[in-house]
């Protein structure tokens, strides 16, 4: 393989800081191979994403990001639309980009190993999607981008009280959100326009998926392919507690479709408006409602398997 010139950008906190020798690892693996490769680390997403920008703005070889799903968001957002591919090396929690990818995502050798196979093929490409939505402190039109899932619904609500707690440390956070969050649990008063076909619902949860997986395995949009040109739109009606646990439980089979409260759509635009509801993708806090959502197929390159995703 000749020397390719490289950007790693590194999240050492990524697992609540389990993750920290992997990105080093990466970047030695490289560099013994004989490659040419920067390396970023920054205090906070923002300075990451400044410094990531610059060095993919010289056309480096590839992009590769070490961490969870909100490296990747990161990553999506630096390279979606152009041609420098993401390479992805998961360190996260949740890693689900890379489980929809086929990239090995509980393995660190074979996720490098993956990774170097895959800088000596063509990258493969995928779609991504854009959100549109209002600035929260300019109300002037934002946008940003994700490859792997949106949610606007319970789990969103979940991951915003989850970041506003400060205890516990640590996955177990979630699972006191979820917790809490699920003693209040009331019905969402939706309005979802899938390509100019206007609907409302009394719903506890709405995904938009590119990919199949959120939240570590959640197989949310279980048929989700990542270069059909569509976007797959979960939508769970009002549930008690206790029909939305037994479903929230299926989620991880991909059995919870069969559920007649359960309904899966398909569309390239999408609008989603609520009152009180913030959205998340890849992880990421992106914007309250209302958001506007649109795939743009072959929009990311990614060193990934060919064959990633079940095929339907």
């Amino acid at each position: 393989m000749k020397s390719l010139r490289l950007v790693v950008a590194i999240n050492p906190t990524a697992s609540f800081g389990k993750g920290k020798d992997v990105g080093p690892a990466v970047v030695q693996t490289l560099r013994a191979l004989g490659h040419d490769v920067t390396s970023l680390q920054e205090p906070d997403f923002e300075q990451l994403m400044a410094s990531a920008a610059k060095a993919v703005a010289t056309k480096p070889h590839a992009f590769i990001v070490v961490g969870g799903d909100g490296m990747v968001n990161l990553g999506t957002n630096i390279v979606a639309g152009t041609k420098v591919p993401l390479g992805i090396v998961p360190s996260g929690t949740g890693n689900d980009m890379a489980r929809g990818l086929g990239i090995p995502f509980d393995n660190t050798e074979a996720a490098i190993d993956a990774l170097i196979e895959a800088l000596g093929r063509p990258a493969r490409v995928i779609d991504a999607a854009r959100v549109h939505f209002a600035d929260a402190n300019t109300g002037a039109p934002a946008m940003r981008w994700f490859a792997c899932v949106l949610s606007a619904g319970f789990d969103a609500i979940v991951n915003e009280r989850a970041n506003s707690m400060e205890h516990p440390k640590g996955p177990s956070r979630y699972l006191v959100a979820l917790g809490l969050e699920l003693i209040k649990l009331k019905p969402i008063q939706y309005r979802l326009v899938l390509d100019g076909n206007e609907m409302t619902t009394t719903g506890a949860l709405v995904s938009v998926g590119n990919n199949i997986s959120l939240g570590g395995g959640m197989n949310v949009n279980h048929e989700a392919l990542v270069d059909d040109g569509l976007l797959d739109v979960l939508v769970v009606q009002a549930l008690s507690r206790i029909s939305f646990l037994r479903v929230f439980h299926r989620v991880f089979k991909g059995t919870h479709v069969t559920d007649p409260r359960v309904a899966i759509y398909r569309a390239k635009k999408i609008r989603i408006e609520s009152d009180g509801v913030v959205a998340y993708a890849d992880g990421e806090r992106i914007a309250a409602l209302p958001i506007d959502i649109e795939v743009v197929p072959g929009a990311l390159r990614v060193l990934a398997p060919r064959a990633g995703l079940v095929a339907r």
